[in-house]
């Protein structure tokens, strides 16, 4: 039940990072290369949720 969970909490988190990040290419006035700082730090960021959810055993 607690992995389900966590998986579940995960996947909640990484649609509202991705749909946050997916917002702001839809102005015409940000162009891909303003963006892609929060593309970068977005992906590092649900790298280290899901490494610590689920590949840290400390």
């Amino acid at each position: 039940m607690q992995k389900f969970t966590t998986f579940l909490g995960s996947l909640l988190a990484i649609v509202f990072l991705v749909g946050l990040a997916f917002t702001l290419t839809r102005s015409s006035m940000i162009g891909f290369f303003d963006v892609l700082p929060v593309y970068i730090l977005m992906g590092i960021a649900i790298f280290m949720m899901l490494y610590e959810a689920f590949f840290d055993n400390k």
